[in-house]
């Protein structure tokens, strides 16, 4: 009599873990190669080569290097940790009542986030000059932050009175503008603030920008950590 064999039960975790090892080598090679070499110049058979992945790969994954940007600047987005940026934000709204620390919290989060994301989109808004693929990418990102914004901005007139004349709709581009690659760039990049100082730079004018003025222990109230 012939013993049954029981057939193998296939463990995909495996196999799993090692396409998002993959995909995080092809990111990192990716994103350092965009940065060093700019949109145009790089190449798939370089990223391909510096992550050891296959071009074929690649392709198959992302679909070619405009969608290989944009994965790269939505884990860009993500920020630092196992909880997302975005999700952090959400819950330090939600549980901030105090309005002043929660726009300063978001100076907090541009710290961590902004040296990420800021010199991709800057690369991205050069690449859009001569290439129209990029330019609605850069679109895309752009009506993203503001969606964003304006999200963050009715949060805001829900727990406060804006400064006098501010509609919601005026908040949220403002705070648009604040959170803007180009600012980075200017201040950070060419001027050599340091990321840390550019935060709170970023929350200390959103305060005064959309509530009208400074509490009086700002200048010893540590920001609120996100």
């Amino acid at each position: 009599m012939l013993d049954t064999v029981k057939p193998r039960r296939y463990d995909a975790s495996r196999r799993r873990e090692q396409a998002r090892l993959n995909r995080e080598a092809i990111v990192a090679a990716a994103r350092q190669r965009f940065l060093d070499a700019g949109f145009t110049a790089t190449t798939i058979a370089t990223i391909a080569a510096d992550s050891g992945a296959t071009a074929d790969t690649i392709y198959k994954s992302f679909g070619g290097k405009a969608g290989l940007l944009r994965a790269i600047c939505e884990d860009a987005l993500r920020g630092e940790g196992p909880i997302q940026a975005e999700q952090r934000s959400d819950a330090m709204q939600a549980s901030e009542a105090d309005p002043r620390r929660m726009l300063r919290g978001l100076g907090t989060l541009t710290t961590e986030v902004a040296p990420r994301i800021a010199p991709l989109l800057l690369l991205l808004s050069t690449a859009a000059e001569a290439d129209p693929a990029m330019a609605q990418l850069r679109a895309d990102f752009d009506a993203a932050r503001l969606a964003r914004m304006t999200h963050v901005a009715q949060i805001l007139a829900s727990k406060t009175q804006l400064r006098p004349g501010l509609s919601v709709e005026e908040a949220a581009e403002i705070m648009w503008a604040y959170s803007s690659p180009e600012l980075y760039g200017l201040l950070v990049l060419t001027r050599g603030w340091r990321a840390e100082r550019y935060g709170e730079f970023v929350g200390e004018s959103l305060v005064d920008a959309l509530l009208g003025g400074r509490d009086t222990d700002a200048g010893t109230e540590r920001p609120h950590r996100i």
